[in-house]
């Protein structure tokens, strides 16, 4: 339908949905505009497009598990990432060159004092990542600040003077000797040039710290002490690498490692097998001279449990009648115990009994004697008459074979030191001569 027919209702609605379609189709334009910008804005800062970045290359034995492209690390932080990877020429030294980019601000921890790139492990699929190192003293090995070599030091003389405190040595300064007089990043002034003029260098390597460009520009050179001015084409900044071994390496060291131990763990194997055989040979072993031995243990079982009965031990040590005839010993033991006891004491009443007539005989001996003072020579008297009268009969013809004795073998003394036989000295009181 043309546009003419429709009424003007209907026009002034569809120039109202055509507006309404131009600010919608304007809007969507702008934000996928925002959104596209916003993401290579993103993607710059990842990538630090707008950044300052420091080139360097290193020398590596293998271009293994390393890929253009790839992060390059300091203190565990992505700093840049692999630029190139390339073979080095037949007849080199080296072997694979590999250049990357450290950037802002992580490039200025790399100095000379001890920054190398470490080659890691970083998988188990033969990857490999570049890990720099901070170093915390030495020379900075790139440095934004414009490097000018001065070969007349009256023109560097008057830069110094025109602008005190601003320019440093970029190189070390040395003596006829080979001594060093003056490091890098040393302040210039009139009495240092003086100095270093009596040295007579061929050029000084000074910069202006007060100027500072959006790009390295110059690089520390180690083999001439000074630092050496980018130019077009000029390679970058040199670290020296550390290589792990890798993992494949390492794998195949295992491998090796285990192919030489195999031999060795098969015949501990083939023992541990004998030893194991020998183990079951000896448990049948032990397990028939169990079945041998549960007799015996069966038997002492039961005599234990005779033993833990009352009077097992007498019977079974004894016999099964050994209980009753320990009873009647023991019965006549008491018998006899009661009877000796009993016996015991009227032989101790019959004794005392004796004694006390014993007693009243001595008392009454002894009252004879206190009385009759010539008792005991009386007494001595017919022991010694008694004594004659034997030795008499000893003497007689009739009897005399009654009283033979055996000769001795030797004849000996009496105590008396008479002869053998002889008389006898008789005894007598003490009051014998008194009553004589």
């Amino acid at each position: 339908m043309p546009l003419q027919d429709l009424t003007p209702q209907l026009r002034t609605r569809l120039n109202r949905m055509e507006r309404a379609v131009g600010w919608f189709v304007f809007l969507a334009t702008a934000l996928l505009l925002f959104g596209f910008g916003y993401y290579l804005y993103h993607t710059a800062e990842r990538q630090g497009w707008f950044v300052i970045k420091a080139p360097f290359f290193t020398f590596v034995r293998t271009s293994d598990g390393l890929h253009v492209g790839d992060s390059v690390v300091m203190m565990g932080f992505p700093v840049g990432q692999i630029t190139r990877i390339h073979a080095m020429p037949p007849g080199d030294k080296h072997n694979v060159l590999v250049e990357f980019e450290v950037r802002d601000n992580y490039f200025r921890y790399i100095w000379t004092g001890g920054s190398y790139v470490k080659v890691n492990n970083a998988g188990f699929l033969n990857q490999r990542q570049l890990e720099v190192t901070r170093a915390t003293n030495g020379y900075a090995i790139c440095v934004t600040q414009p490097v000018t070599l001065f070969t007349n030091l009256d023109e560097l003389a008057q830069d110094v003077a025109a602008e005190p405190g601003h320019w440093q040595l970029s190189q070390e300064v040395f003596d006829e000797k080979s001594n060093l007089v003056f490091r890098a990043y040393e302040m210039l002034d009139a009495s240092n040039l003086e100095e270093i003029a009596a040295l007579k260098p061929a050029g000084i390597y000074a910069y202006n710290n007060a100027v500072n460009r959006n790009h390295v520009v110059a690089a520390w050179d180690g083999r001439y002490h000074h630092y050496k001015i980018f130019k077009p084409g000029d390679q970058t900044a040199y670290l020296r690498a550390v290589e792990a071994t890798p993992i494949s390496d390492q794998v195949q060291a295992m491998v090796t490692q285990v192919q030489t131990a195999l031999p060795v763990f098969l015949a501990l194997t083939n023992r541990l097998a004998i030893v194991l055989d020998n183990a079951a040979n000896a448990t049948s072993n032990l397990n028939s001279t169990i079945v041998a031995v549960q007799p015996l243990a069966t038997n002492f079982a039961d005599i234990s449990a005779q033993l833990r009965e009352p009077g097992g031990l007498t019977r079974w040590a004894l016999g099964t009648n050994s209980q009753l005839q320990l009873e009647s010993a023991l019965t006549n033991a008491n018998t006899l115990l009661a009877s000796a006891d009993t016996n015991l004491n009227q032989l101790t009443v019959d004794i005392g009994a004796t004694l006390e007539n014993l007693a009243g005989i001595t008392g009454s001996l002894k009252t004879q004697v206190l009385a009759n003072s010539n008792l005991l020579g009386h007494v001595s008297k017919i022991i010694v008459d008694t004594d004659d009268f034997v030795q008499g009969l000893k003497r007689h013809w009739l009897l005399r074979s009654a009283f033979k004795k055996e000769a001795p073998a030797k004849p000996e003394s009496d105590t008396h030191g008479g002869p053998p036989g002889g008389p006898v000295t008789p005894l007598h009181s003490p009051r014998a001569g008194d009553s004589l």
